[in-house]
């Protein structure tokens, strides 16, 4: 059996994987392909529990905090100022907040924090209110797990696919939006739009929907929040792609943008260009604040508690000079161009090989549509064909995350039935300023090997954790064929 699974994957490509991952970063350590064999079975063939040490091919896992940063942000690094309190770079990045969001500091409260996810947790346990909606385009699986740990529940408004904009399939859906608000009988402290919606397979927002979001939250007098973590990316697809905002700037484009909304959490570890910090902002006179009068103070003393002084939350003075320096560059439309054309030229790499994937291509990732790759097999969504996929590289040396079936469903260990979630993919998602395109055709050569023979792939088995809140950080498998 086991012979059988691994044959599989030990096959031979002709791109080879590029010396960057056998650089200083993996100090010359060679692996082979049975050292991956026993690493994999050792981590339950969970791909966040599999060393990253071996992920010669390509670690495409996630774009959070895995950025290559910039000589400027390295030369930023060594003017870090470590002080306890007030410290220089603390200002700096005040400045930048301003120049980059097109927000005053007088109008404006910041909460910096050590990552995004610690943001959204002081947020959502401030306004915490047990049969509380909180709507939005798409949660993401931290973001959904901190409001459903703060006893609220959160609800995706995807659009529906008759109304879906091709270029905008990351839109809030603003029919079922007004029908949330509109009934008095349900509690919703805010409403949450995620730019770009990563759940909803990377795509972005148009300027238009943030638009009648933000008007509708003003009409029922509900708060508009931004999830902004891809913030940059959402502005040049907004610029590229939709009607009259082809001669506006990317960063008048994101100062309109910030314009609508109350507040927002960010994960500088995404378009900051950082390997660490998070933020949330808040105006101080706004909807939110009228409905949460003490909420300024009380998440000041959360931030105090759990990150350290107000000007450094929980990160280094060196962290903040990156973020700083980073904001400068993310919103440059070079940047911004280079970036997404790679994602782009991977997803073709892929489509070319007859892989189906989420079209038109996100920012940061694509998404490979795991219903559709193994639609002509044996394999239902209870087999989790994505877990399994995603196993099989890592012996290639290669790591996605499952972003679908398992990640986001359900199981009642009392019916023993699974509840699925509407959409089932999986992720390739790049790091910034890291790979090239000769890396991203080898990872694409890999899928696309075994898309070839996807009728040999077997299926994963939960064996642990399939019960378990956030699962697929911690659940093991086995990977076993059909009877």
């Amino acid at each position: 059996m086991k012979d059988s699974i691994t044959s599989i994957a030990n096959f031979q490509t002709k791109t080879s994987p590029r010396a960057y991952a056998n650089s200083v970063v993996r100090f010359h350590h060679s692996f082979s392909f049975e050292d991956r064999v026993r690493a994999a079975e050792k981590a339950g063939w969970n791909v966040f529990q599999f060393p990253s040490a071996m992920l010669t091919g390509g670690d495409l896992l996630s774009d959070s905090g895995t950025t290559s940063l910039t000589l400027e942000q390295l030369s930023a690094m060594l003017l870090g100022d470590e002080a306890y309190g007030s410290n220089w770079g603390y200002f700096k990045l005040l400045e930048r907040f301003e120049e980059t969001f097109g927000i005053s500091q007088n109008e404006w409260e910041v909460y910096l924090f050590h990552q995004g996810r610690s943001a959204e947790f002081a947020l959502f346990n401030e306004i915490s209110d047990k049969n509380s909606i909180i709507p939005s385009n798409g949660h993401f699986d931290t973001t959904h797990a901190n409001i459903v740990g703060a006893q609220m529940e959160a609800r995706n408004l995807y659009s529906n696919p008759e109304d879906v904009d091709p270029n905008f399939k990351g839109n809030i859906n603003i029919q079922a939006l007004e029908e949330l608000l509109s009934n008095s009988d349900l509690n919703v402290p805010i409403v949450y739009t995620t730019i770009t919606n990563n759940t909803g397979g990377g795509q972005p927002v148009s300027l238009e929907n943030i638009r009648k979001a933000s008007a509708l939250c003003k009409k029922y007098k509900k708060p508009f929040f931004l999830d902004a973590c891809r913030f940059a990316e959402n502005a040049w697809f907004i610029k590229n792609r939709e009607p009259n905002e082809k001669d506006r700037s990317v960063q008048e484009i994101i100062h309109e943008t910030f314009s609508y909304c109350d507040g927002f959490t960010i994960s500088l570890k995404k378009d900051g260009l950082s390997n660490m910090g998070g933020a949330l902002l808040l105006k101080k006179e706004s909807s939110f604040t009228e409905k949460y009068p003490k909420a300024l103070n009380s998440i000041r003393d959360h931030q105090i508690l759990v990150e350290g002084h107000p000007t450094y939350g929980g990160l280094t003075g060196r962290d903040i000079m990156v973020i700083a320096e980073g904001l400068k560059t993310v919103v440059t439309e070079e940047y911004l161009g280079s970036r997404i054309s790679l994602v782009q030229q991977f997803g073709e790499s892929l489509t070319s090989k007859g892989i189906p994937t989420l079209e038109p291509f996100g920012g940061h990732a694509v998404y490979i549509d795991i219903d559709k790759f193994f639609a002509d097999t044996k394999l239902k969504r209870e087999d989790f064909g994505g877990i399994a996929l995603s196993a099989l590289l890592l012996l290639k040396g290669i790591r996605l995350a499952e972003l679908g079936a398992f990640a986001f469903g359900v199981f009642d260990p009392k019916t023993k039935k699974e509840t699925f979630p509407k959409h089932n993919f999986l992720r390739a998602a790049i790091p910034r300023n890291k790979y090239e395109i000769s890396d991203m055709n080898y990872v694409a050569e890999c899928v696309g090997k075994l898309y070839e023979d996807r009728h040999k792939i077997p299926k994963a088995i939960p064996v642990y954790g399939r019960e378990l809140s956030l699962r697929h950080f911690k659940a093991r498998f086995e990977l076993e064929y059909s009877a």
